[in-house]
């Protein structure tokens, strides 16, 4: 009887121990997780361009020096209709005026009044539209409105994509299928089970020139000089070890 109460005894040790060593195992386990960032990539072509040109016009009346602005801005309304851009993609600015003085200095170098000189009007013109083959050609070849003695300053058109929004929802799809695999691969190379997400952090979004040597930016590149553009975006995901 004594036996096999030391027996009993032993066993009840021996599974207790187990029993414990099960439940480290599991505490283990459950404390471990597996941290991979998942990316995707997508080129794309840019379906909206906007473009700017600033035009001016000096004079010492301000009155003739606006109607000589104005006139500009209407000449410069109608070579864009002609050229297949309707008013509803064209913005002009307000004017803005500015007024000059030249300063005048004696013989000895000491400056002893200033003069007014006349006024200075600018404005600007934006064009805002999908047609981005004539708008791209009207950028660079202004000479119709050069030879009607229309100063025109182009400045390099920037392009935009409208469906960034859907855009960015499938490369979150993509990348999030990128950190999957790329977790199951870390555990079937571990011999261990890749448990439930524990955490999945969105990175940042960025939109390069395509075939560019950008710098990617801390916080998000923007890249809206050229046409052909390719978006990234990483996640990081938390899984856990089963």
């Amino acid at each position: 009887m004594r036996y096999l109460g030391h027996v009993i005894i032993a066993l009840a040790i021996i599974i207790g121990l187990a029993l414990a060593a099960s439940a480290y195992k599991y505490r283990f386990r459950s404390a471990q997780t597996i941290v991979v960032t998942g990316l995707a990539e997508k080129d794309f072509t840019s379906d909206q361009i906007v473009w700017t040109g600033s035009f001016s016009r000096q004079g010492f009346d301000l009155k003739d020096a606006y109607a000589q602005l104005k006139a500009d801005e209407a000449e410069i309304r109608r070579y864009l209709n002609g050229n297949r851009i309707p008013d509803s993609n064209i913005v002009f600015s307000s004017v803005d005026v500015q007024r000059n003085y030249e300063q005048r200095f004696d013989d000895n170098g000491r400056q002893t009044g200033s003069v007014f000189s006349g006024y200075n009007l600018n404005a600007r013109v934006t064009v805002d539209s999908r047609n981005i083959a004539v708008v791209e050609r009207l950028s660079r070849e202004i000479t119709g409105l050069l030879q009607k003695g229309i100063e025109l300053n182009s400045t390099p058109p920037a392009y935009y994509f409208s469906g960034l929004n859907t855009l960015k929802i499938d490369l979150l799809a993509k990348a999030s299928q990128d950190a999957l695999s790329r977790a199951k691969t870390i555990a079937d190379n571990s011999d261990a089970g890749l448990g439930d997400i524990r955490k999945a952090t969105m990175g940042v979004f960025q939109i390069t020139g395509r075939n560019m040597n950008e710098d990617y930016s801390y916080g998000g590149a923007f890249n809206t000089s050229s046409k052909e553009k390719t978006a990234s975006i990483t996640l990081r995901v938390e899984y856990g070890i089963e």
